[in-house]
């Protein structure tokens, strides 16, 4: 059945779980609600169809059906797995993905490496996933695609079916022309991302990015560029923009640039921080921790995520505060993003390096400072120790928006509690009421941190409410609003040029 609208994303919409040697589908319970807030969107469709792909040991010959059918509380609607070898994926993902594109996303060149990349597989998966959404779209339908790693499926959708409509969502940062320009496949991938109808990006930052790194490769035109909204700017963060261009013309072609900052769902995390067992565990929690004071981080281990910056920064105040030592402790969650690449097992090694010189320096027997966790925790363990944290300390190097912070600010519904928070995630243009500190500045982080412990309560909390406003306005409904809204003003545009253009002198016979 062709679908209305396709979302191609490289995750399956459900987990994979053996039961009794058989595979049950069941429902993603991601509490950031990415996966079901898209999956929403097929309520407004006649049909939907979910684009992804799964490991097959002979992709010719697969051993499960490559479409099938899947109904949830979202309804009815297609899911196409395109079977990938594990050497396609390796090269796909782990190599070209991580290692060539994600580093020059955040900034990292020196970690960028081109001699392995394999540009002819990604191109072969990219048109795969072209080619499955392609199937299974109607006529005019919407495809809409997410993320850096199916940065070409754009180009092919709109040579195999020009009726299209396409849109692209990007969940990491958009680096600047300099830097994007490091790419040997630049040209390639934006002229890809410019047969879009829209692209969508987190914050203004990223979108002027990549019309900065467009134009300093094709003739485009910037149509329109608009004042950037109050609550998205903030005095004192890196990333504050003023004007965002929201209209690109390019080969006779209009391009909507979209920024939509995605948040979290506030109303599963205020139940999950309401929760009877969540708040008894938050109290046992606090009882245990006594008079000390709980600074809680939590995040992958991934060089963008500044890690060992942080416990570095730790070790300093620890140093320089004598008075902290047996009053403080930090519970540092790093999880393995992964194991398979030497530069994830790197990072891993100099967290645990650095933990474990902190607590060998100020430990004792009764007290360690850190508290290292390198396993993913579940998430209403989760909100429990969010409730019991005086400070969540989230400072990033770069980071495409952070939802972790929206999560500590969504999870204290007792209005106390303090983030700091580095002006280099996307999320500190919404939320400038947290301490902002500069992860790249020894001093910005150890005062910000510092700050943030011996913060007043009356300043706590006043901070707190103006941040669980901002994480509440913008929150994971409100991103699925502005898109679908998005969406709609397009299909109403398309129709408007498919009316005009029947009339059109020799349009008819």
């Amino acid at each position: 059945m062709s679908s209305d609208l396709v979302i191609v994303y490289h995750r399956q919409p459900y987990e994979e779980v053996e039961v009794n040697g058989k595979t049950e589908l069941r429902e993603n319970k991601s509490p950031n609600g990415i996966v079901p807030t898209l999956k929403s969107f097929f309520g407004a469709v006649d049909h939907g169809a979910w684009v992804a792909w799964k490991l097959a040991e002979d992709p010719a010959n697969p051993d499960f059906e490559q479409v099938i059918e899947v109904e949830d509380d979202h309804g009815k609607y297609s899911v196409s797995r395109l079977p990938l070898s594990a050497h396609q994926v390796k090269e796909f993902y782990h190599v070209t993905s991580k290692e060539a594109f994600w580093p020059i996303l955040h900034g990292f060149r020196e970690r960028y490496n081109y001699d392995p990349v394999d540009w002819p597989n990604f191109r072969e998966v990219n048109w795969a996933f072209a080619e499955a959404a392609a199937a299974e779209a109607a006529e005019g339908a919407m495809i809409w695609v997410h993320d850096y790693n199916l940065w070409l499926v754009p180009g092919y959708l709109r040579k195999m079916r020009p009726d299209l409509r396409i849109a692209f969502f990007h969940h990491t940062p958009f680096p600047s022309a300099d830097m994007f320009n490091i790419l040997p496949w630049r040209k390639e991938i934006i002229e890809s991302l410019l047969q879009c109808d829209v692209v969508g990006f987190h914050i203004p930052r990223y979108a002027a990015n990549f019309v900065s790194a467009a134009s300093s490769l094709v003739d485009v035109d910037v149509l329109r560029r608009e004042l950037v909204s109050d609550d998205l700017i903030f005095e004192g963060t890196a990333l504050t923009e003023r004007r965002v261009p929201t209209l690109l013309n390019w080969e006779d072609r209009e391009i909507g640039i979209s920024v939509a900052p995605v948040g979290v769902d506030v109303d599963y995390i205020t139940e999950c921080g309401n929760d009877p067992e969540n708040l008894k565990r938050a109290r046992a929690i606090k009882e245990e921790m006594g008079d000390t004071q709980l600074i809680l981080s939590v995040g992958r281990t991934d060089y963008t995520k500044g890690g060992v910056e942080q416990l570095d920064s730790f070790e300093r105040l620890l140093e320089n505060n004598k008075e902290l030592i047996g009053n403080v402790r930090l519970m540092h969650v790093s999880v393995s993003a992964n194991r398979n690449m030497s530069a994830y097992e790197e990072i891993q090694n100099d967290i645990e390096a650095a933990a474990g010189r902190i607590n060998g320096r100020f430990g004792t027997l009764d007290w360690q400072p850190v508290t290292l966790i390198s396993r993913a925790i579940p998430f209403s363990d989760l909100v429990a120790y969010y409730r019991a944290a005086d400070v969540a300390w989230i400072t990033p190097l770069v980071d495409g928006m952070n939802l972790v912070a929206k999560e500590y600010v969504a999870s204290r519904v007792d209005g106390d509690g303090v983030l700091v928070l580095s002006e280099f995630a996307g999320a500190a243009v919404e939320m400038g009421s947290a301490v902002i500190a500069n992860p790249f500045s020894h001093r910005s982080m150890d005062e910000a941190i510092l700050t943030a412990l011996n913060m007043p309560e009356e300043e706590r909390r006043t901070r707190m409410k103006l941040l669980r406003d901002a994480v509440s306005r913008r929150d994971i409904k409100a991103w699925g609003d502005q898109l679908e809204a998005e969406f709609s003003a397009l299909k109403a545009a398309q129709r408007r040029r498919t009316f005009h253009s029947a009339f059109k002198p020799g349009a008819q016979s």
